[in-house]
């Protein structure tokens, strides 16, 4: 019988010369990918968030490095990161042997909160010049992220004006029924309705305090009863002085929006996709907008606006602050299809292959107009009038100018029938009584046919094509590929904060993936030169950039 023998088994053996770590770690595995982009990266704006004195802080690299590696692996919990620097090779090797707690790594990603954004903006730079990308064009996007916030703790608008309403009735009677002649002389004068504030009601109360103060003591019955109410109704006055703060501090925090949550003041309440009691129940969130090209990240940005009508123009802004020009072409669904967005990009010469409303259906091989619709009727440009669908021709009476929530002007031009009694298409027309009345906005009407040209055309297609696979599968891999469905800070600030680092690792760990899939082997080593170079480069062409983002 053979004897059998088994390979030395000594765990806690002593190496008298330690190989290296990352002997073990393969040559292409995208730690390395991570350690290299973050060697090159011009971190001099990071410097600035350290004291010269006290304990030498961890090299802002390190943390760096660790934290995006963290995230491209679906670990956003520092004290997760925490462990796999004692447990992982990967985090060993990155971090050099250092264990920063978690706390230590919480605070890292707090203090880089602003810098953390030109990071972003470099590693954009990066994909662009190895021609992942071009920053050309823009596709445009938006979904709801839920925030940390509790969901039972909302504040409406209506709410809140409907009760300050009422405290305003209630704190007139109130003062109606004090006998003291200051408060009577403060709180009607004229006999004229005013509008109550705290430091208002805070005054009133205080000369009330010292008149009973003043008094003396009361000996007959009547006059005790006539002091304990007046005792009463300071108590009162006091109250609805609080409650009164209490809602001007609401209708502050809530400034254009609806709703807040008490403890993210930031969120607004949505009706989110993910649903799962299906009862259209709102959650307090953020409306996360991101413009991607060829799947990668390329600009994002956090609304409190439910839709994405009124975020387009910032957003198309912020891509323009970001890297000093607007993108040539600008590719999105029916949401953003609304005149003022067609007018800001006709007017910076952008290529808008934005749908709007109904585009689809008029796509459809078995759609029919309906001839009564006001956009139906016939319009003759030279002479100004249309003509319904009776023949009759109707002659323009006016033009109705509206403003929309950013203060753009909206134009209505408007035309009135003549005769429209007896009219044998009456009933299919209109119901309402005397002649029919209709509004154009012929500005939209315009921008309309433009869009349609440019979304029918060969171009068109291709980038209606591609749309739906570009912001959209970037938010599939996101929320469930990385199991990113909800923002986890408070604050505006650090959820943006948190969603950079996300949108960087994403970005990074997309370049490693087509790396792979092209069959591109750079070698690693390689990379610190070729990015280093870039980067140089940029800075030279981009200083009043940068200085803008030091500043």
């Amino acid at each position: 019988m053979a004897k059998i023998h088994f390979r030395p088994y000594t765990p806690n053996q002593t190496v008298l010369f330690p190989q290296r770590i990352d002997e073990d770690i393969a040559e292409n595995d995208p730690v390395r990918m991570v350690d290299a982009l973050v060697e090159s990266l011009n971190l001099e704006g990071f410097r600035k968030l350290y004291k010269e004195c006290g304990r030498s802080p961890y090299h802002p690299k390190m943390m760096l490095k660790v934290i995006l590696y963290a995230y491209m692996n679906n670990i956003y919990s520092c004290r997760k990161i925490e462990k796999l620097l004692h447990r992982d090779i990967h985090y060993i090797w990155l971090a050099g042997y250092e264990k920063p707690d978690f706390i230590t790594i919480n605070r890292f990603r707090n203090r880089v909160k602003n810098e953390i954004n030109e990071v972003f903006t470099q590693t954009v730079l990066l994909l662009s010049s190895k021609g992942f990308i071009s920053l050309n064009v823009e596709y445009i996007d938006g979904t709801k992220i839920e925030s940390k916030a509790n969901k039972y703790t909302f504040v409406w608008r209506k709410s809140v004006e409907r009760n300050r309403e009422r405290l305003m009735k209630k704190i007139s009677v109130l003062l109606s029924q004090i006998d003291d002649v200051i408060v009577q002389e403060k709180a009607s004068e004229n006999n004229e309705e005013i509008e109550f504030t705290p430091s208002m009601l805070t005054e009133m109360a205080g000369e009330l305090r010292n008149a009973l103060e003043q008094t003396s003591e009361p000996s007959t019955k009547e006059q005790k009863s006539a002091l304990r109410k007046k005792r009463r109704q300071l108590k009162e006055l006091e109250a609805h002085r609080d409650k009164l703060q209490e809602y001007n501090n609401h209708l502050d925090n809530l400034q254009d929006r609806n709703s807040y949550s008490k403890t993210d003041k930031e969120a607004t309440f949505m009706k989110m996709k993910e649903d799962a009691m299906r009862n259209g129940q709102t959650k307090p969130g953020y409306n996360l907008q991101i413009a991607t090209e060829n799947q990668f990240i390329i600009d994002y940005s956090l609304f409190p606006n439910p839709t994405d009508t009124l975020t387009m123009i910032p957003f198309l802004k912020s891509f323009a602050d970001r890297y000093g020009q607007l993108a040539h072409t600008v590719v999105a669904d029916s949401g953003y299809g609304s005149e003022e967005n067609y007018h800001f990009m006709s007017e910076n010469g952008m290529e808008a292959y934005v749908k709007y409303n109904y585009f689809h259906m008029e796509q459809r091989p078995r759609f029919k107009p309906n001839p009564f619709k006001a956009e139906n009727f016939f319009y003759n440009e030279k002479q100004d009038y249309c003509v319904c669908p009776m023949g009759q021709k109707m002659q323009r009476v006016g033009t109705r100018h509206t403003k929309t929530e950013s203060g753009y002007v909206v134009e209505y031009a408007r035309y009135r029938a003549v005769r429209c009694e007896g009219c044998p298409l009456r009933c299919l027309c209109f119901k309402a009584k005397g002649n029919r009345t209709i509004e154009l906005n012929h500005r939209l009407r315009i921008y309309k046919q433009k869009a349609r040209e440019l979304l029918c055309s060969e171009e068109g297609l291709k980038h209606r094509g591609q749309r739906c696979i570009e912001p959209e599968a970037v938010f599939g891999q996101i929320k469930y590929n990385m199991n990113y469905k909800r923002f986890r800070h408070f604050g505006k600030d650090k959820v943006l904060m948190d969603f950079c680092f996300l949108a960087i690792a994403f970005n990074i760990k997309k370049m490693c993936t087509k790396m792979n899939k092209e069959g591109i082997n750079w070698p690693i080593k390689h990379l610190y030169g070729l990015i280093t170079a870039h980067l140089s480069y940029w800075e030279q062409n981009n200083r009043d950039y940068l200085q803008n983002i030091a500043a």
